[in-house]
């Protein structure tokens, strides 16, 4: 038989996946190994560090993006003269430290502001070849370092200038809490810039300054570790198949002191999407380190954890139970039946048929038995009748005792196994809300729910900037085609208050559909006038827009429709009463929502409604109740202004961390009213407890499916086609000898199929020959009593009576013939 057919393989694969299902279970379920610090803790370091990294990098790539853009609206314009371009540059951006124009033909130095600049770096490899104008990291005679980015002025019949600005590579100032530290570390583990860190004359007592001592040297070994991990591909670096940050993260673990451990997570500067074109702050070899002193907790309750050894017991008795069952229900009355049919078909019909007691296999038993003794005691078929008649009532009577079938000892092991599956599944290790969670998860929520908040308000900040920027270039555009400007950065007051006609609006058209093109947080882009029309616009439908001033430049309508209207705004310069207006995208504040590790992010207004989800949300829908009062804790003004919060809530068994944030800072998004809200359920954190019972539910659910698995095979393969055998048998038993029995699987169901086909061409042979026989019998009787009556002479004629019959047991015709004694051999 072929090595995986029959019945032998899918019990020997139940014993092998009980086996290997219980070594899981005693592994992931058992007695561990203790760890310096919870999973849970070391997973927020590094969502905290990613969280940084993506800070950083939008940091950078929006300077790039700003001085870039700045230089090419500036060239396409009239000269403007260096000191009034940094002045500008400086009202409208304050995220430089320094700022130069240097003459490209002289190297003459024309203005300069804020910290001075060293030009000794530039040369040839910097302005020209294929990495011609790139960010370069250059060190001061301070010893700090500073990113130099640069842009060209190109005006028509003018040698060209290099607009160079500066700026530092410190981590964005984002609220760290009261133990984290962060680092910026360059390619060779150097750190370029800290955030967090206490100054020593600050601190009180020698043992705090021994402590920042060891924090300061576990960042410059943690910060080794994690430049050389991230020199990885990012690809290379994660797990097959895992999404998540594109660049490359993790966490680290240092050194102890005073019992609390240096926790640390990494992350490199990365595109914020794969597919878009390359970042140029990715391009710098960056890493941000983020570094926490933990104290150390116990990961797990050793009590509860010697549970998983006893659950692998009892797994492998229930297993060897199960498959004892099986061996002794279906696997041996199937090879006995095997057995006694290829018996019974090789020719032994002398000895009676064990017949099992019940099931499929006592029905075929019980068939193979009528069948020998109908071949071995040569009964024709009224004997045939009888004999049936005579056992028709014990074999009818068995057959309605045996009705269970095949399917009852399948019912029992899966019955045996669930015993198994169902309390560890779903009763070993189900956790209620006495859950104990890390106080360094619910600081974490609150700093990171700060820092999505921060984030979220320098990107409206730097979305009215560009529409301040813009608003500069549509209202020298249009100065300079009145013939009112003299092209060389005159002042405002000096300018005419002049609508924009037609000809400016066409030249503005042209300015916004370029800047929509190049900034994708907008949807629209439109000049509204004194009256509210809309004069030069490009992208989608504007919506109205009012002008007051008491009114913020940021703000938000669309109250009662499907999807809330976030609208910026700055005034034109020298046109009084028109303001350029930027709908902002809902899409592209949700993506800076969307962070792993914080659970459900909303943006909610001042009168707690929402206005941004990281996961879908209604138009102005409001919070929960608990949330609405965390919300309203938030916005209560504690000394400078509101600060964050975070809340451990316990309702029955779910535990849920919850933050809110209100916006906080400089820009013109500082007093808008908006609050970041965060929740997260404690389930999600790679806490031991919670741990645990997904482990348990995996280890039921892959119980579950080896039942399935198993015993699902063993239906189709043995116990269906045994049913269907069962029929056949029973109607061949009863005189059904003209339906053909066609094994269709090379195993032992298949062997008794095709010796109950030869038991049946046998049978039918036998029916034959005692047809024959029975005939030839009466055709002689009829000869006789004809030659007595006629002629007397026992004359049949003269004719030859040619007599024909079957061989029941080789299967062959006989030929023979009469011949009349009175025609003398003819």
């Amino acid at each position: 038989m072929p090595l995986l057919g029959g019945i032998r393989p899918p019990i020997a694969l139940l014993c092998v996946l009980v086996l290997a299902l219980a070594g899981l279970t005693a592994r992931v379920l058992g007695p561990g190994k203790d760890m310096v610090a919870p999973k849970a803790v070391l997973s927020s370091q590094q969502y905290f560090a990613e969280d940084g990294a993506i800070a950083l990098r939008a940091s950078i790539d929006e300077r790039v993006t700003d001085l870039q853009r700045t230089a090419a609206a500036l060239s396409s314009g009239g000269p403007v003269k260096p000191e009034r371009i940094l002045s500008d540059l400086g009202r409208t951006y304050q995220k430089w430290t320094g700022t130069t124009v240097v003459d490209l033909q002289s190297a003459e130095v024309l203005a300069t502001r804020g910290e001075t600049i060293p030009l000794g770096w530039l040369d040839k490899d910097v302005l020209t070849g294929g990495q011609a104008l790139t960010p370069r990291m250059v060190r001061l005679e301070t010893g700090d370092v500073r990113l130099m980015t640069m842009a060209v002025l190109d005006w028509k019949d003018r040698p060209q200038q290099l607009l160079v600005a500066s700026s530092s590579l410190s981590v964005p100032a984002i609220n760290l809490g009261p133990f984290r530290s962060m680092a910026v570390v360059a390619r060779d583990g150097e750190i370029l810039g800290t955030a967090g860190f206490e100054r020593a004359e600050a601190l009180n007592s020698d043992q705090e300054r021994k402590e920042l001592s060891f924090l300061h040297k576990q960042m410059g070994l943690l910060s080794d570790r994690a430049a050389a991990k991230t020199e990885q591909h990012p690809v290379r670096a994660k797990e097959p198949g895992s999404r998540g940050y594109p660049g490359v993260s993790g966490s680290l673990v240092g050194g102890e002191y005073n019992g609390r451990v240096a926790t640390a997570g990494y992350a490199s500067l990365s595109s914020s999407n794969p597919d878009e074109k390359q970042s140029v702050a990715a391009g710098l070899g960056l890493t941000v380190v983020a570094l926490l002193p933990v104290v150390q907790q116990p990961t797990g309750e050793q009590g509860r954890e010697l549970y998983g050894l006893a659950a692998a017991g009892v797994l492998v008795l229930l297993g060897l139970l199960a498959a004892g069952v099986l061996w002794a229900t279906v696997q041996r009355p199937l090879l006995r039946l095997f057995l006694e049919s290829r018996r019974l078909a090789r020719g032994d019909l002398t000895r009676p048929v064990t017949v099992p007691r019940w099931g499929e296999a006592a029905r075929i038993g019980a068939a193979l038995e009528r069948l020998r003794r109908r071949l071995n005691t040569g009964a024709g078929e009224d004997d045939e009748e009888s004999t049936d008649s005579a056992d028709g009532a014990s074999g009818s009577g068995r057959r309605r005792r045996i009705r269970v079938g095949g399917r009852g000892p399948l019912a029992l092991t899966a019955a045996l196994m669930l015993l198994w599956c169902v309390p560890v599944g779903l009763l070993l290790h189900d956790t209620d809300g006495s859950v104990s969670v890390p106080t360094t998860m619910v600081n974490d929520q609150r700093d990171r729910t700060d820092l999505i908040a921060d984030r979220l308000r320098r990107a409206l900040n730097e979305a009215q900037a560009d529409l301040v920027s813009t608003s500069r270039l549509i209202g020298t555009d249009v100065e300079n085609d009145n013939g009112t400007g003299t092209g060389t950065g005159t002042d405002e007051d000096d300018r005419t208050d002049n609508g924009i006609g037609a000809a400016d609006g066409e030249a503005a058209t042209r300015l916004l559909e370029e800047t929509l093109a190049k900034h994708t947080r907008y949807r629209a882009l439109y000049v509204v006038d004194a009256d509210g029309s809309v004069g030069a616009r490009a992208g989608s439908e504007p919506h109205p827009w009012s002008s007051g001033k008491d009114l913020p430049l940021v703000r938000v309508s669309g109250h009662g429709g499907k999807e809330p209207v976030i609208q910026a705004g700055a005034p034109v310069p020298g046109h009084k009463g028109s303001t350029l207006v930027g709908e902002i995208r809902v899409e592209f504040l949700n993506s800076l929502l969307a962070r792993p590790g914080l659970g459900e992010v909303r943006v909610v207004d001042s009168a707690g409604l929402t206005i941004a989800a990281s996961n879908g949300f209604l138009a102005f829908e409001k919070l929960p109740t608990d949330l609405t009062d965390l919300v309203r804790a938030a916005g209560v003004r504690v000394g400078a202004g509101p600060v964050e919060n975070a809340l451990l809530i316990r309702e029955g068994n779910a535990v849920k961390v919850a933050a809110a944030a209100p916006f906080s800072g400089g820009g013109v998004t500082a007093d808008i009213g908006w609050t970041v809200v965060s929740r997260q359920n404690a389930e999600q954190f790679k806490i031991a407890p919670y741990e645990r019972e997904d482990r348990s539910v995996l280890a039921g659910m892959l119980g579950l499916a080896a039942i399935i698995l198993v015993l699902g095979w063993i239906y189709l393969v043995v116990v269906r086609p045994l049913r269907a055998l069962a029929t056949g048998a029973e109607k061949l038993a009863d005189g059904d000898l003209k339906t053909v029995l066609y094994p269709r699987y090379q195993d032992e169901v298949g062997a008794v199929v095709r010796s109950l086909e030869l038991l049946r061409q046998q049978a039918q042979a036998h029916r034959h020959n005692q047809q024959a026989r029975t005939h030839d019998n009466t055709r002689r009787t009829a000869a006789t009593r004809s030659g007595v009556d006629g002629d007397g002479d026992g004359s049949a004629g003269g004719d030859v009576d040619i007599a024909m019959g079957h061989d029941g047991i080789h299967g062959s015709y006989i030929v023979g013939r009469v011949v009349d004694n009175n025609v003398g051999g003819r």
